[in-house]
């Protein structure tokens, strides 16, 4: 292997279970190692730290995948695998649907599998993980033994390391809609058009806690995307449930999956949700609990400003459609958001509404996408379940 070596006053962070080096912590390196290459790391007195991922090319120019000396192939990969698949097994027992790897989290950086019944979806975010590609989806067909691979490879993420956005099937066939089952409720999951990997398993804890303040009431789901949280609601007996995406193609599939689930009369509205939740159309109305789950509003440390505004936005709007004594639940996928800035946007929410608020719970992802407590890059999701009055 090509060699890396530490500035003096650097490898603490990542002798203390990090997996990233940045390009300004590197003092020197032995060898022309190209962008995806495995290397080999040093500090500055010459100790092996391990082997990683090099891109000169992005501001993370190491990624770790190993702190000992060993052959990188379809074997070692497969190791890797197995263990998080024996993880996830371990927390859902009776899940045949699951995030089977979370990255960093999971000692692949840059790779992302999702399991989809007999079917896997996969993303390559770092030149070393798409350099690696074949050894890696030859481990997952050897641990799964899948009837169809297909790699979604349109993650903004790809760009910062100078990676094209490319979808593809890579093994078998891929059926238009894939029935999973998530805590006995069904989704169908498009796997060739869906968002990100097709289905938001992160959220799959936080869906059961909504579901204890549910029944019998009236619900707004905004930024529903596929109904989950929406179905999750009337599986759990709420009386209504209004559905709200600004995709149409997402709401149908929503309305597939109430169908899916023996409902009746679906309730979908195709508009923004912010405006929804402004309109005089939505005034007219009252609700017992509303949920909102947009997506990531602040892609990188420069959006902070704008998307802590509008977080701010969209969680009074929905503050001033509660009846009081009602409930919000509302999440934040934003890694750069922090949980202090969160509640942060929760009390000037309620500020802004002219509302008060008490937090009755937190969530956080789902215990699929564990969080690597040596690396916060590793906990995005915040979820609340607020009592607004």
């Amino acid at each position: 292997m090509n060699k890396i070596f530490l500035k003096a006053s650097e490898g603490k962070r990542i002798k203390g279970g990090h997996k990233w080096v940045f390009s300004n912590e590197i003092k020197s390196i032995e060898g022309r190692p190209v962008a995806g290459e495995i290397v080999a790391l040093y500090d500055s007195n010459n100790s092996f730290l391990g082997s990683g991922f090099y891109n000169p090319n992005s501001l993370i120019s190491f990624r770790l995948i190993s702190k000992t000396q060993e052959n990188i192939d379809v074997f070692f990969w497969t190791q890797k695998i197995l263990k998080a698949k024996l993880l996830r097994e371990r927390v859902y027992p009776n899940a045949k649907s699951y995030r089977v790897v979370f990255s960093e989290s999971d000692d692949i950086p840059g790779f992302v599998l999702d399991k989809y019944e007999d079917y896997l979806c996969v993303q390559f975010v770092c030149a070393g993980a798409d350099t690696c590609k074949d050894d890696i989806l030859k481990a997952a067909k050897n641990v799964f033994e899948p009837k169809g691979i297909i790699i979604k490879n349109d993650n903004h993420l790809r760009k910062l390391e100078n990676l094209p956005l490319e979808n593809q099937i890579y093994f078998g066939e891929i059926p238009k809609n894939v029935k999973i089952d998530e805590n006995g409720i069904k989704f169908h999951v498009d796997l060739i058009n869906g968002q990100k990997t097709g289905f938001f398993f992160d959220q799959r804890d936080n869906r059961q806690k909504f579901c204890a303040y549910v029944k019998d009431k009236k619900i707004l789901d905004c930024f529903c995307h596929t109904g989950a949280f929406g179905i999750y609601a009337k599986k759990a007996g709420a009386k209504d449930v209004v559905f709200v995406d600004s995709s149409f193609a997402a709401l149908e599939i929503a309305e597939n999956n109430y169908a899916l689930n023996g409902f009746e009369s679906f309730n979908g509205i195709s508009a923004d949700a912010l405006e929804y939740m402004q309109s005089q159309e939505s005034a007219s109305e009252k609700f017992d609990i509303i949920n909102i789950d947009p997506p990531g509003l602040i892609k990188s440390r420069k959006d902070f400003n704008a998307g802590f505004r509008h977080y701010v936005k969209v969680n009074a709007a929905a503050m001033n459609l509660l009846k009081s004594h009602s409930i919000l639940t509302t999440s934040s996928c934003s890694h750069h958001l922090s949980f202090k800035d969160f509640k942060e946007v929760i009390n000037q929410s309620c500020a802004k509404a002219k509302k008060q608020a008490v937090i009755l719970e937190y969530g956080f992802q789902a215990k699929d996408h564990p969080i690597l407590v040596s690396m916060p890059e590793t906990e995005y999701l915040k979820f609340a379940v607020v009592e607004i009055f």
